[in-house]
């Protein structure tokens, strides 16, 4: 007999990974205030090889607007320095010797018009791997009538996996709707 809570089980695992993903590329999209994952992606040249930048400095925030980078060996100022301005952050660092500031510039409404989009299209993605999912666990179920599982019992292990579904797909459009609000207050 063959055990449909292993479809199901197997599919939320794969939502739960399309939720997780989702979380983190929201995080790295810059909303206005400061937030030390923006430099999750820089890298800097650090004994001959690159690191992370926060391997080599610790990374804060003072306050909404600013971040500030102190690095723990003064020579590689020149290099963190070097690396924001190559990476994708787009913004200036300031250095005054001893830190390095980041301030974080107001968005402009074209700006947050373009960022709410970026948002949408990452929900977008997580939404069809969690529909990937189901399509999935659904076709395993169907593959299991042939190898003698119910047609009721597969018919309530579809069901349950569409209930999974559901749940997954309203928490994907609450993280994009908490991050449009994020990103479109000024």
């Amino acid at each position: 007999m063959v055990d449909t809570k292993q479809f199901v089980k197997a599919a939320e695992e794969k939502m739960i990974f399309a939720i997780e993903y989702l979380d983190d590329q929201l995080s790295h999209i810059r909303a206005g205030k400061a937030n030390p994952k923006i430099l999750d992606g820089v890298r800097v040249p650090y004994y001959g090889s690159l690191v992370p930048l926060t391997n080599v400095a610790s990374v804060n925030t003072p306050d909404a607007k600013t971040i500030v980078i102190t690095p723990w060996e003064k020579p590689l100022i020149k290099e963190i320095e070097k690396a924001i301005l190559n990476s994708e952050v787009g913004i200036t660092p300031e250095n005054n010797g001893e830190i390095i500031r980041l301030g974080i510039p107001p968005l402009t409404e074209e700006r947050r018009r373009q960022l709410a989009k970026q948002s949408k299209q990452e929900a977008e993605t997580a939404k069809i791997s969690v529909r990937n999912a189901r399509r999935d666990a659904i076709d395993a179920l169907k593959k299991a009538i042939k190898e003698g599982l119910p047609e009721d019992v597969e018919k309530d292990a579809e069901a349950e996996v569409q209930k999974i579904h559901d749940r997954y797909i309203k928490k994907i459009d609450d993280l994009y709707a908490a991050k449009e609000k994020e990103i479109m207050t000024v």
